[in-house]
């Protein structure tokens, strides 16, 4: 049970207490619900109904009772970064898949971190910021379904901060940049994706930072993030990700993964407000593949 507290200040004196808890703790329908049905509101203490005044000084209290829902307990590596209440950091390796699914067969993550916390039966992996099979470092998930939310309607804003590291073919066109290429699936393919007109938005920066032995090693921040979008519009530029066997080529030296890493993430911490900034080095494969 995660129990959240709101001081109601003036400019909320005399609403619906419902109006409040949506507008301001920016619970979805679905939580709201369930907190009905399981007196889940408080007001000073009191439970209430969903139509409740309330005045300035009170203190609304949320109870959210989260549910069970953790896949099967596999033992294997997890760096959790940075872990409270409400959110985990953890720095994934590659390949490795977030979630197991009907085309991602074997161990994934949500595994390794089911068995981590094996002694939580509450415990339900949700990812907010996923990153592929073959992509390692920094990826955030809450630890409720209201953090889960509020992170997630940030991740696409400046309230949530992604920077990857990646090795590329060749050399970009220019020492830094903006691709501003919209994204869509290309035709007849499942999961390929490509860029063209008719695609959503899609907008990656990227700084060159260093080039020799036909790579290069470069800095890139999503500003959207459409599904392989860093790979997608790398390839675009005639630089695709080393590695990257479904937009360029395989590698060798890279078995079962690609050269791109999630490097940083700057996050708003959806309950206190604090700016929580993490970084992760590349790992030792892909340094070893340093220009």
């Amino acid at each position: 049970m995660r129990t959240f507290r709101y001081t109601v200040p003036p400019e909320d004196d005399g609403r619906l207490i419902k109006r409040v808890i949506r507008g301001r703790l920016g619970l979805s329908h679905r939580q709201f619900v369930l907190l009905k049905g399981e007196d889940g509101m408080l007001l000073d203490g009191t439970p209430v109904h969903a139509n409740q005044i309330v005045r300035a000084g009170q203190v609304i209290q949320v109870r959210l009772a989260e549910k069970g829902g953790a896949p099967e307990a596999r033992p294997g590596p997890v760096d959790v970064v940075y872990e409270d209440q409400d959110i985990l950091i953890i720095n994934k390796q590659a390949p490795l898949p977030c979630q197991a699914s009907s085309r991602q067969q074997g161990d994934a993550l949500e595994h390794y971190l089911a068995y981590r916390f094996r002694d939580q039966p509450s415990f339900t992996f949700r990812p907010v910021n996923r990153l592929d099979k073959g992509t390692s470092g920094l990826m955030a998930a809450a630890m409720n379904a209201h953090a889960q939310m509020v992170l997630s309607q940030a991740l696409h804003g400046p309230g949530f901060l992604r920077e990857y590291l990646a090795l590329v073919e060749g050399v970009p066109p220019e020492p830094w940049g903006v691709v501003d290429a919209p994204i869509g699936k290309a035709p007849g393919a499942t999961v390929r994706r490509e860029v063209q007109p008719q695609g959503k938005s899609a907008r990656t920066h990227y700084q060159v930072l260093s080039t020799g032995r036909g790579v290069s090693l470069v800095r890139l921040r999503l500003e959207t993030g459409r599904t392989h979008q860093i790979r997608v519009h790398m390839a675009y530029l005639g630089c695709p990700v080393l590695g990257d066997f479904l937009y360029g080529r395989e590698c060798p030296s890279l078995p079962g993964r690609f050269a791109l890493h999630s490097a940083r993430i700057a996050l708003t911490h959806p309950q206190t407000g604090a700016l929580l900034d993490f970084s992760a080095p590349l790992p030792p494969q892909l340094q070893a593949l340093c220009p």
